[in-house]
């Protein structure tokens, strides 16, 4: 199997740019010269203390001790040829053996087997390398397969979302359509649950078709006109507000903002956040007209963006479950919806890479989005959006 390579290694520093290999040759050619220059020093002292004409005695003591330097001096470099061998075919051939097969791995080669049989520690050392190889491509295949598993039902999905969005909602519109037709033709002659009956039934097609094309939105993320670039998050607040327009002027709301800054994200995506968050602000209001703030504050390389309001509130036990695909806090007929607006922000956020969540510091003890109650402090969403590398 060969994959993409691996990325080059680091330079060494320091010493460390010297290869092993040379630190020995270095270290043999200045033993090699001090044991050469002994055995000069050495054979130019006997001989000048030849030239001396010492007494029988003496001069036989000088010819023992020639001989013991002579074999001391052989020992010794018999013993530095060896070391050399050992060095060479021990030490320093295996290494080459073991970065050569490494490097055949790292290339892109990772069905290539990494064993060297000597020395034991390198044995080992190759041992442990060649096991942690084999066990990331095992991790890497089942990867593959799960990628591949993932894209044919990315492509299944795509499929429903075709189909959802045209076979599902023509019977829908169809029903809705003819339903209200039988009213307005049969209407004198129905009583007034037969009129609740068809109330109900247009109701529902209509709560149908909101839920479906709740579900390609939450689909769409990331798949469809998902390309990042640096977006001002202030114009895309902008358009969220455009689009709310009628709502606002109807429930009397008051939105304030901050200076916001450049994000990398899309426009579209982050349109759809601000009205979703604003909208859900407005929905669940108190008795008191809506206000809503947009804030943002830089945290490292991030910006962290909050929505604040003063309506009802949140209970903080339920900060994970509002975020959760169809979870409702509320009966449909006190807030319509379909329950999917908080886990479409926050998906869009994470494919942003960034964190949405609730605020825990409001909206925690008045009662909160569960029970009707008003009068609350406000809920506070906070979420984070990388930032673009300027200081605005």
């Amino acid at each position: 199997m060969s994959i993409h390579p691996l990325p080059p290694p680091k330079e060494p520093t320091g010493l460390g740019r010297l290869p092993v290999s040379r630190w020995f040759l270095a270290t043999g050619a200045v033993a090699g010269f001090a044991f050469t220059a002994g055995v000069v020093v050495v054979m130019t002292m006997t001989a000048r203390a030849m030239e001396l004409n010492p007494r029988t005695e003496v001069a036989a003591q000088l010819g023992r001790l020639t001989v013991a330097l002579i074999v001391l001096f052989a020992v010794l470099l018999a013993c530095g040829i060896g070391l050399a061998f050992i060095v060479r075919y021990a030490v320093l051939k295996p290494i080459d053996q073991l970065t050569e097969q490494v490097r055949t791995v790292a290339a892109g080669d990772f069905d290539h087997d990494l064993h060297v049989d000597r020395p034991a520690e390198l044995a080992e050392l190759s041992s442990h390398i060649d096991s942690m190889r084999a066990r990331i491509v095992s991790a890497w295949r089942t990867a593959t397969d799960q990628a591949e598993e993932l894209r044919r039902s990315n492509g299944e999905l795509e499929q429903f979302a075709y189909v959802a969005s045209h076979d599902l909602q023509e019977p829908l519109r169809k029903v809705a359509s003819f339903t209200q037709m039988l009213e307005q033709r049969y209407g004198p002659q129905l009583d007034d649950r037969a009129r609740q009956y068809i109330h109900y039934a247009v109701d529902g097609a209509k709560r149908m078709q909101l839920l479906i094309n709740d579900l390609l939105d939450f689909s769409r993320v990331g798949r469809v006109t998902g390309e990042r670039r640096v977006t001002e998050s202030g114009t895309a607040l902008d358009s969220a507000l455009d689009n709310l327009s009628a709502t606002i002027d109807d429930t009397g709301a008051t939105v304030t903002r901050d200076e916001l800054p450049r994000v990398n994200g899309n426009p579209l995506q982050l349109t759809q956040l601000f009205q979703n968050l604003i909208e859900n602000a407005i929905k669940f209001r108190s008795e008191e007209p809506p206000r809503v703030h947009i804030g943002a504050t830089r945290s490292g390389d991030m910006w962290e963006f909050s929505c604040s309001d003063n309506g009802i509130g949140v209970e903080p036990k339920y900060a994970d479950r509002i975020f959760l695909i169809f979870q409702r806090l509320h009966p449909r007929d006190v807030y319509p919806g379909t329950g999917i607006g908080l886990a479409l922000c926050r998906k869009i956020v994470e494919y942003h890479g960034g964190q949405l969540w609730l605020d825990g510091d409001t909206g925690g003890d008045t009662g909160g989005r569960t029970g009707g109650r008003t009068g609350g402090h406000g809920a506070t969403f906070r979420w984070t959006l990388p930032a673009t590398g300027d200081e605005r």
